[in-house]
């Protein structure tokens, strides 16, 4: 069975489909892991479940190779599909008992979360939920309709309260890493801080450098 990484906090990269595609997404993820990231997810939006696969199989070779963990965002199907360690699911997808109970105990599930009654209702679930994903903690363009920006104060709040595991997104940057590694979540996950612009593995060692300095 795998496992959320035992280091904390843990960097947490997402693939954007502006900037990664089937021809470089292997290559940039591979990289993103040299740089120290410990989670990848496979998110894309707009494309067809066909390419969707595709991409999510160059990620799946990707992880396996250099033993990072794996997860989809939203889509079980593809994640089954491409052999991904695990599934992240959004408030309106799939309810995260019916996706342990398809996928098996073994199989990761997360479950994105805006707001403190979102997370006390996860606690409520967590024999079905290994993770939350809480935020967006800073304002982020990633999403066309974002929800309320949380806020430092909330994801403190946040972590406090939480019965499971904390992973913090949202507008994330080498700015602001170390604000929000504060309130001591079990992750930081970051989009376009990894993959918008440069190498991959230098982002991610910047990152990982700030949280430690």
């Amino acid at each position: 069975m795998r496992e959320l990484p035992a280091e904390r906090p843990f960097l947490y990269v997402i693939t954007d489909e502006r900037f990664l595609n089937v021809f470089n997404i292997y290559e940039a993820v591979e990289r993103a892991i040299f740089g120290g990231a410990k989670v990848v997810q496979y998110r894309a939006k707009k494309k067809t479940t066909k390419e969707m696969l595709e991409e999510a199989l160059l990620v799946r070779e990707a992880t396996k190779h250099h033993d990072a963990l794996f997860i989809v965002n939203d889509r079980l199907d593809l994640a089954l599909a491409a052999e991904a360690n695990g599934v992240h699911l959004g408030q309106d997808d799939l309810p995260v008992e019916y996706a342990k109970e398809i996928a098996g105990e073994d199989f990761i599930v997360g479950l994105s979360t805006h707001n403190l009654e979102q997370v006390k209702e996860a606690n409520r679930k967590r024999e079905f939920i290994d993770y939350i994903g809480f935020g967006p903690v800073f304002p982020t363009t990633t999403k066309e309709n974002p929800d309320p920006v949380v806020g430092v104060e909330k994801l403190c709040e946040a972590v406090k309260i939480a019965e499971l595991p904390v992973v913090a997104i949202g507008g994330i940057f080498k700015e602001n890493i170390k604000e929000v590694a504060a309130c001591k979540p079990a992750g930081i996950a970051v989009v376009r801080a990894a993959f918008e612009k440069g190498d991959p593995y230098e982002n991610v060692k910047e990152l990982l450098f700030r949280l430690k300095a």
